[in-house]
């Protein structure tokens, strides 16, 4: 077991690799690993060697599903530095799992595929760094690419994604002739011959070009800088040093436009991941840039091993070895084996066991850790992802995650009694580990419905059951999630609950109105006079969120409704919690009933590469199931379509494109909203 020593804070870096599926994420992760010595041969995606993608079904498809974290050292300045890597899913389906990473890092790489672009789940990982303030850098990929074109991807950052790329590096060649990069802050050239480079003059074709670059650099910087500023008008040139202390501040500005400097390269091939290395310490913030974290009831807690604890736990993992895993984000204080921490979400103590550094699959045991750590705890039994862990003499409660609904359903049934038990035990610890995974039953029915984010992500959790369960089951075909909501307001409903059992009565009066709102539920209490005690009111709305799990139209769950409640009445010896929840319950559906109820079906995002022989088919094909096209690009060669088309009719979509393109065509798709269904 290592012993943990007090780090300085300002020599470490938590950070994301964050892309559109295919851009090369895990590639790029792979050859930090090398290159920093962590391991001694580079794993390829391609071939099931990627040390990232440990889990089986991440090597038999070739894809990343779950988030897999390592760490590593780099020395920069004659200083070493400490870096903990996420390497995120691309897949839309598991978006999740970047949204819960990006929530406890301190900075982010964004990798584009110097062909592609910004792609659709580039733009939602961008949103998502934004949603949290999380700086980054941008890599742009894989420029030994045929197509790769560098200046287009620049523009496509901040055309799409709204923000001030700061070119730091130029490549040299192109496609098949891409040899390395110049650097525009040192303007010196970086030529790699197989895993290592040589640093030479700027070859003499492309100084022009890069001074050209060089002087935008220095321009988009004084822009959003003073100190620049005031050099930039003198007419003078900064250092190296004070350049790197300008960008860095820009990459790290809390307000104003997301500043995010521009790296290049080929992880691939080698080339371009060391400077990239060098930019992560240079520009990406350290636990110590992150002055403070805020609690949601106010307490402050400053990265320091001094202050009392605090850390979110922000992923559950079954190991075959260990059980359950519990990864954390330590903001402040120490987190050490034996010691008990308070759990203010569900207001219970936990005992932690022991403590591990992750990297990827295996496990390392430490003594301690420390502010700024992430790491995996054992020994939580009763904390999920979003909890709070603090300590129990200074507690603080931080925020938590939401997560989205799911969009897609399929039934499951064990095939044997055998399995019901194993079924139910798989399915609740797979919804552990995965919020976005979702289960009901259907009464109707009696089957076990899981609802999940797509397809894919569904298919990746049944094949776990059967992989790392052992369960059989029969699967129904994927199926919609359908959501009800109302169009208009109803001023007033009055129910009232009452029931004689020969003994103690039950007796609630409620008076309520509902009306639509943007968000999923909301509830008003109004009640004046006490006429409905005050420790029944959240009875009352209970039992709406009751009713809201179950629309009148067909069953399904509603959103967008915000309830008031105005009078009521009780009576002293009847009135119950159970009395004002039954009593709420049947006056929403009441309210619903007049309120002009719709259905709401899930509409996709949906973004198709086609020949331009194919695009009038194309185009044809997303009318007729029900789409609207919003806008037509063009990408090497390629046109763009951009639609909206509801999920419903995208099932088997992966099958009739090719069809109808001869194969040619490639398409992605990620939700946008819920949209009401059509009359008819």
């Amino acid at each position: 077991m290592r012993a943990m020593a007090t780090r300085d804070l300002t020599k470490v870096r938590n950070i994301g690799i964050m892309a559109h599926i295919d851009a090369g994420k895990t590639t790029t992760t792979e050859r930090i690993l090398f290159y920093t010595g962590v391991s001694y041969r580079i794993g390829e995606v391609h071939d099931g060697s990627a040390q990232m993608d440990y889990l089986k079904q991440e090597r038999d498809r070739g894809i990343t599903i779950t988030s897999a974290a390592t760490t590593c050292h780099w020395p920069l300045d004659g200083a070493d530095h400490t870096i903990t890597i996420i390497d995120t899913p691309g897949h839309v389906d598991f978006t999740v799992e970047v949204e819960r990473c990006l929530r406890v890092l301190d900075g982010a790489v964004t990798v584009f595929d110097g062909v592609a672009g910004v792609e659709p789940q580039s733009e939602t990982v961008w949103r998502q760094a934004d949603r949290y303030g999380v700086p980054r850098v941008c890599f742009v990929n894989k420029l030994d690419r045929t197509g790769a074109d560098w200046s287009r991807c620049v523009a496509m950052i901040a055309d799409r994604l709204g923000a001030v790329p700061l070119v730091v590096q130029l490549p040299i060649g192109a496609e098949s002739d891409f040899t390395g990069v110049i650097d525009l802050v040192e303007m010196r050239a970086l030529v790699w011959h197989g895993e290592d480079y040589t640093v030479t003059a700027i070859p003499s074709g492309q100084a022009e070009e890069a001074r050209l670059w060089r002087d935008r650099l220095l321009a988009d910087v004084a822009e959003h800088d003073d100190e620049l500023m005031e050099l930039y008008l003198a007419g003078d040139e900064p250092g190296r040093e004070r350049l790197h202390a300008a960008i860095r501040r820009l990459t790290l500005a809390p307000d104003g436009p997301t500043i995010t400097p521009v790296f290049c390269g080929t992880a691939f091939k080698n080339k371009g991941v060391q400077p990239l290395l060098d930019g992560i310490v240079r520009y990406l913030p350290s636990p110590a840039d992150i002055e403070a974290i805020e609690g949601e009831d106010g307490v402050i807690r400053r990265p320091s091993e001094h202050e009392p604890l605090a850390a979110l736990a922000f992923k559950i993992m079954s190991d075959p070895h260990v059980g359950r895993l519990t990864f954390v984000r330590v903001y402040s204080g120490r987190l050490e084996p034996g010691t008990v921490v308070w759990n203010p979400v569900r207001a219970t103590r936990e005992r932690i066991g022991k403590v591990y550094r992750v990297h990827a699959g295996r496990r390392e045991e430490i003594a301690a850790a420390g502010a700024g750590d992430i790491v995996a705890v054992m020994g939580l039994r009763g904390t999920t992802t979003g909890e709070t862990l603090c300590d129990p003499g200074h507690p603080v409660l931080l925020e938590s995650m939401d997560f989205p609904a799911p969009v897609i359903e399929i039934a499951v049934e064990p095939r044997s009694r055998g399995d019901r038990e194993k079924l139910a035990a798989a399915i609740a610890r797979l919804a552990e580990e995965d919020p976005s995974f979702q289960v009901h039953h259907d009464a109707e029915t009696g089957q076990t419905v899981l609802g999940g984010m797509g397809e894919l992500h569904l298919e990746v959790l049944v094949q776990s059951m059967k992989d790392d369960y052992g369960v059989e089951a029969a699967v129904g075909r994927p199926r919609v999630a359908y959501r009800e909501t109302i169009r208009k307001a109803v001023k007033k409903v009055v129910h009232t609950h009452r029931k004689q059992n020969g003994g103690r009565g039950e007796y609630a009066r409620v008076q309520i109105s509902i009306e639509p709102i943007a968000e999923l539920y909301e509830f008003v209490n109004k009640v004046t006079g006490g006429r409905v005690p005050t420790h029944f009111i959240p009875s009352v709305d209970a039992g709406c969120q009751d009713a809201m799990r179950c629309g009148v139209l067909a069953g399904h769950e509603m959103t967008g409704v915000r309830v008031v409640l105005h009078d009521g009445d009780h009576h002293v010896e009847d009135s119950s919690e159970h009395a004002f929840r039954i009593a709420g319950s049947r006056a929403f559906k009441e309210a619903v009933a007049q309120a002009s109820p719709v259905l709401l079906e899930p509409v996709m995002a949906v973004e198709i590469i086609t020949p331009e022989e194919y695009l009038g088919e194309v185009i044809g094909d997303v009318g007729a199931r029900r789409g609207r096209v919003q806008a037509l690009d063009e990408r090497s060669g390629a046109r763009v379509v951009r639609a909206l088309v509801p999920l419903s009719e995208m099932f088997g979509y992966v099958g009739d494109l090719r069809g109808m393109t001869k194969g040619r065509a490639a398409y992605a798709m990620q939700f946008e909203s819920y949209a009401e269904v059509p009359s008819g």
